[in-house]
Formats: structure tokens, sequence, C-alpha cells
């Protein structure tokens, strides 16, 4: 889906192919469509899982028993699972085209960021700086292992990915009925795999967008705690009454920097569901992308007609 939905549309069954694998959507293509739907079957994705698995739990067994913490074993195990999952997804599915179309896209609409992040940062800064001031919450993060906060971090991950691709489904449908329905009849409605290549495209995106937000406001905590908490006082909130540097350098605490990922992930779960509730934000957002998703449509049909 590129910018500019006025450029002519491809003129035969081969260029019409090459403009969606060049635009994000691979499983608009017949061939491909079939050959994911192959790779989707139940027996693959069993093998999938058993190999995950086999790769997964000695992976977290080893970290389990080398650091002598569990929840980081359990932490590196459903990690691992998740790589493997990301892998077969990126090249068997071919969401790696996908994604690379989505990361460019992202970069290119960072106009839109602005925006949001001065309606959402301001009462969420209030919020959240409170928090990162508050004595409860220094002595709950120095006692978090790797594991358990980490395990944290993916939870409100889930939880942001699940809020935006619901909506995002949502909106899909509507901007199919509105642009292609219309004017294109039946034929433009986009189903099964197809579907999901557009709500995939416009979720990375997003988290892209959302994920920038949330390394924004965790390197704000950074310089914050460095200027304006004082060691002496953190020292006193903390148990043990010692602030811990891993990495040899005397202003970022481990303590700190545990704080400050905590912080930017609940922050990033707020973006998420902050940018697919405002008004404003939606229709910039899906002004920008109508006009191609009214090109995509367009050179689908045009598409269907040649088989």
């Amino acid at each position: 889906m590129t910018h500019g939905a006025g450029r002519a549309e491809p003129a035969t069954r081969d260029e019409a192919e090459a403009w969606f694998r060049a635009n994000g959507l691979p499983y608009f293509v017949d061939s491909t469509r079939e050959l994911v739907r192959r790779r989707l079957a139940r027996g693959r994705l069993v093998v999938v899982a058993l190999v995950g698995l086999l790769v997964a739990v000695p992976a977290g067994v080893g970290v389990g028993l080398w650091t002598g913490v569990v929840s980081l074993g359990i932490a590196t195990a459903g990690t691992v699972l998740l790589a493997v999952a990301a892998t077969y997804a990126g090249r068997a599915l071919q969401v790696q085209s996908i994604a690379g179309w989505a990361l460019r896209h992202a970069f290119t609409s960072l106009e839109l960021l602005f925006p949001l992040a001065t309606r959402a940062l301001p009462m969420l800064l209030l919020f959240v700086t409170f928090l990162f001031i508050n004595t409860e919450v220094w002595m709950v993060a120095s006692r978090l292992d790797g594991g358990v906060l980490w395990g944290a971090v993916m939870f409100f991950a889930a939880m942001a990915v699940g809020f935006l691709v619901v909506r995002l489904v949502e909106e899909v449908d509507r901007l199919d009925d509105e642009v292609g329905r219309p004017e294109l009849g039946d034929d433009a409605d986009v189903l099964g795999l197809e579907r999901a290549n557009l709500v995939l495209v416009l979720l990375i995106t997003q988290a892209i967008q959302v994920l920038l937000l949330a390394l924004a406001v965790f390197a704000f905590f950074i310089v914050f705690g460095l200027v304006a908490m004082d060691r002496e006082v953190l020292e006193l909130w903390i148990t043990p009454d010692k602030l811990t540097y891993p990495w040899g350098i005397s202003l970022v605490s481990l303590e700190l920097v545990q704080v400050s990922v905590f912080l930017a992930a609940f922050s990033g779960l707020y973006f998420a569901v902050y940018a697919v509730t405002d008004e404003t934000y939606r229709r910039e957002f899906f002004a920008d992308v109508l006009g191609e998703l009214e090109q995509a449509l367009r050179v689908r049909v045009a598409y269907v007609l040649k088989r």
C-alpha cells in the first residue's frame, strides 16, 4: 500500500502480484495465500510447537539452574518459544515482508506521533511520575528479579496487542464497507487471510509507534531519576538498603532501570488503548490509510477479474 492512491493500477496479473508483494500484501496473491494456508495446517503448527518446546524447555531449565532464579528460567523458556514461533511466521508465513513494509510505513507516519503524544503524555506523565516518586514502587522494584519483570512487560504487551487487534479488525471492516462495497461491489470484500494481512499491517504500524512512545517514557524516567532522585533517599526505600550497579556505572542503578522499564511498559499499554479510542488520532491515522486501502481494493478487484 504505497502513498498516492491516484496512481494507475497494475495492468496485468503479474504486475498486480508484484504490487501486492511490494506493498506488504502477500496474502492477496492467490498462490501465496494457498501456500500460507497449507503452512497453517494443524499438523504443521503441532510440529512447530514441538520444536519450540524442544528448544525452549532446555534453555529455560539451563538458565534457571545457572542463575538459581526459577522465574528467569520460565521467562527464558517463554521467550524462546515466542522466538521460534516468530521465526516460523516470519519465513514460512511471509510475515517478514509484511513487517518490513509496516516498519517503513511507520517511520513515514511519525508526524502522527506528535499530536498523539501531546494529548496522551501530559496526564500519563502526571500519573506515572507520582508512581515513580512513590516509596512502595521502589520497594517492590528492588525485589523483582528479571523473570518477573520480563513477565510483567510481556503481559502488558499482550494486553496492548489484544486491544489493538480488536479495534483494528473493526476498522478494517468499516473501511472495507465504506471504500469497497459502494463502488466495487462484493468483489471488494476482504476475508480470511486477506483481512488478516491488512490487520497485521496496521497492527505492526501502530505497535511500532507505541513502542517508540514507550521508549521515550523509559528515557524520560532514566534521566529524571538521575537528576531528581537522591541516592541516600532511594537506599532508605529499597530492600536491601543499597542500590545495585551491575554495569559498573555508578549513576544508573538496576533499581532505577527496573522502575523505568515497568512504568514504560505500563505507559505502552496506555498509549495502545488511547490510540484506538482517541477520535482525533484515529481520524488522522485512518485518513492516511484510507487512500492506500482504496487502491489496494481496486488492485484486488482487477486481480480477481483477471483470474
